[in-house]
């Protein structure tokens, strides 16, 4: 008797750990070298952002580990949205799909009120008590994803047709276009830019008529014409393109940043000065080191072999979402996951460009790099919205 309550005792509890660890299970499936580069980029990180900020105390209020503890603790909150994501999983997010993009258009609107608040010369931010703000644009890309998703496939995954009609594109672009917009008041260009390559990788893994595509490349070189043409840039978002078009183009000045950024990281060499060594970093010559210019820390640091290192781990990240886009069941699965590549893609190339100054300065934070709640949270969302495409296949494949 005493053997056979024992055993059904602990029979609970060796089932609940018995289903966690089945083959089948969504933790046993998740995308585990996905996740550990995603893990290893966060947290290596976080000795870059403590380098870059630990001596400035106009930014740190007199704490040299103010940014290094928010930096974990923004990542640590990305990793439990990343885990709501993937235990929401992809059927249940997909009928959320609707409250997901009405609430980022909510908050994008707000910010064009008095609760918006002005940063860097762009009124993109909502500003909370106790020093915590977020960005809504930031949001605004994976609701973009998620709704082109679910309008795109809806009648291709019902089996009516092979590729999405005409129709159903032209309500994605026009569910794209609307947030965009709201964007662009601010006026935050980065965002749009990302938005805008987001938006041509859906296009092209959707099976969208060639037209749409070559359109939508041409649409986009109209509107910059018109953008620049009409005025609606800020100044310092000119002076910033007029520098990237001449790198001699006062250096004490408009081209300040990017000089500083290329002396940063061709000081490291191929080893680096040493974590906490470098001399920019140190000497606080490097604007914005723990935001848009974190990867000349890496540089001068780490030196080529650091950098480089941090680059591997962004492609190792992007070739396990490629596959998981190879391997989708569903047109849903395939736009989404084609989507978050395009996004961590282009942001990645944009971000270390402007550093290197093969890219315009365009305010672009490092996917999992960069310091930014807005921008933490995002990205691991992004990550959680691939489980979720992963875990949604058939065991076996």
């Amino acid at each position: 008797m005493t053997s056979s309550y024992s055993q059904y005792r602990l029979a609970p509890q060796r089932g609940t750990v018995g289903r966690a660890l089945a083959k089948g299970s969504p933790l046993r499936r998740l995308d585990w070298i996905m996740v550990l580069s995603a893990l290893g980029l966060s947290l290596g990180s976080s000795l870059l952002v403590w380098s870059a900020t630990r001596g400035r105390d106009s930014l740190t209020h007199g704490d040299p580990q103010y940014f290094l503890l928010r930096h974990l603790t923004n990542l640590a909150i990305g990793l439990v949205l990343c885990g709501i994501v993937v235990l929401i999983g992809s059927r249940r997010l997909r009928t959320a799909v609707p409250v997901v993009y009405v609430l980022t258009l909510l908050m994008l609107l707000a910010v064009l009120t008095p609760l918006g608040s002005t940063i860097n010369g762009a009124k993109a931010w909502i500003q909370f008590g106790g020093g915590f703000s977020i960005q809504p644009a930031e949001f605004a890309k994976f609701a973009i994803i998620l709704a082109m998703a679910v309008v795109l496939s809806a009648r291709v995954d019902a089996g009516e047709r092979e590729y999405p009609p005409n129709r159903s594109v032209l309500q994605a672009l026009g569910l794209a276009a609307l947030p965009m917009a709201v964007i662009m008041l601010m006026p935050d260009l980065g965002s749009v830019m990302v938005m805008g390559v987001i938006i041509l990788g859906i296009l092209l893994a959707s099976g969208a008529a060639d037209r749409w595509v070559f359109g939508l490349i041409g649409a986009g070189a109209l509107g910059a014409g018109a953008i620049w043409q009409l005025g609606v840039l800020s100044k310092y978002q000119i002076d910033r393109f007029a520098a990237f078009a001449n790198p001699a183009l006062d250096p004490a000045g408009v081209g300040y940043n990017t000089a500083q950024a290329r002396i940063a990281i061709g000081s490291g060499g191929l080893t680096g000065m040493g974590l906490f060594k470098g001399t920019q970093t140190t000497g606080q010559f490097v604007p914005e080191q723990q935001t848009d210019f974190v990867f000349t820390v890496a540089g001068e640091e780490l030196g080529f072999v650091g950098a480089l290192g941090l680059i591997l781990l962004l492609g190792l990240l992007l070739w396990r979402a490629c596959k998981i886009a190879r391997q989708a069941t569903d047109l849903f699965g395939t736009i989404v996951a084609a989507g978050v590549i395009s996004w961590f893609a282009f942001q990645a190339f944009e971000n270390i460009g402007m550093n290197l100054g093969i890219m315009p300065v365009a305010g672009i934070p490092l996917p999992f790099v960069s310091y930014g709640g807005s921008s933490m949270f995002a990205v691991w969302i992004g990550v959680g919205l691939l489980q979720c495409v992963r875990t949604q296949r058939p065991i076996g494949i």
